[in-house]
This record gives C-alpha cells, structure tokens and sequence, in this order.
C-alpha cells in the first residue's frame, strides 16, 4: 500500500476506521492505522472537519479531546486548505467523473498535493482521475 513517493491522500472514511473498532472487525481498523502511520500522508481541511464532527457525535469525545486531535494533523500531515482553483477543479471533475460533491473536493485536494494515491472506501475503487490519480479501497484485495 505505500507509494514510490510515500505520500498519499487519505478519505474520511479510513480516519473513522482507525479511530473507531467497527462490526467489520479489527482488520479494517488495522490497515487504516497501517495507513495513518505514514508521515508523508496528505488531508484536507474537509477531512480533518468530518474526522472532528464524527468524534463528536458518534465517539462523544469532548472539544478538549478533539484540539489536540486537531494539531496532531496539522503538526503530522500535510493539510491542504480550499481555494479558487481546488473549488474550480473540483466542478470540472463533478463534471467530467460523476463525483459527488464532497468527493470531488477530495480528488481536487489530492490533485493540488501531487498524491498518485487517493484511498477512500467510498469512491470507485480503481477509478484514474486525471491521468494521475488513483482512487484505491484499501480494504478491497489487491490486483495482480
């Protein structure tokens, strides 16, 4: 799963399972904190939001637990931010992919940091954006 470069944008979802032990067992939230481990990883603001909001709500931990939370991605990992270009990129690619509205800012964001590799559980696992990117479900076997 690691890249030639080491760096790689990780979706929403995979955060969730490293965070949270799930019915679909440890074996997820093992290659999601496999993923995580990794210095060179790449996030958006969105993510860093969703991560937040679920922690919130569904593991009720408190804005005292989720500061902390909040500077380890931003001390750790690459954060990209929104911009006109990324919101302008991301309605081409609603237009030309399909995507839904969050997931284009996703693909937007991984294209702006230059990652091959965006993983996400919720996208079309396979799919090449841009002749660049690779949408891949860490959690599906591996090809080849």
């Amino acid at each position: 799963m690691s890249e030639a470069n080491g760096t790689y944008f990780i979706d929403t979802n995979i955060w969730l399972y490293a965070f949270f032990q799930t019915e679909s067992g440890t074996n997820k939230q093992k290659i999601a904190r496999s993923l995580i481990e990794n210095k060179n990883v790449v996030v958006s603001t969105q993510v860093i939001n969703e991560v937040c909001v679920n922690l919130i709500k569904k593991a009720l931990m408190s804005e005292t637990e989720i500061q902390p939370l909040i500077q380890d991605f931003y001390t750790r990992y690459q954060v990209i931010e929104f911009n006109c270009q990324i919101l302008m990129n991301a309605s081409r690619l609603r237009q030309s992919y399909n995507l839904s509205f969050w997931d284009s800012l996703f693909v937007a964001c991984a294209l702006e940091a230059g990652v091959e590799t965006l993983y996400s559980e919720d996208m079309q696992n396979g799919l090449i954006v841009s002749e660049h990117l690779r949408i891949v479900n860490p959690f599906e076997p591996s090809e080849g």
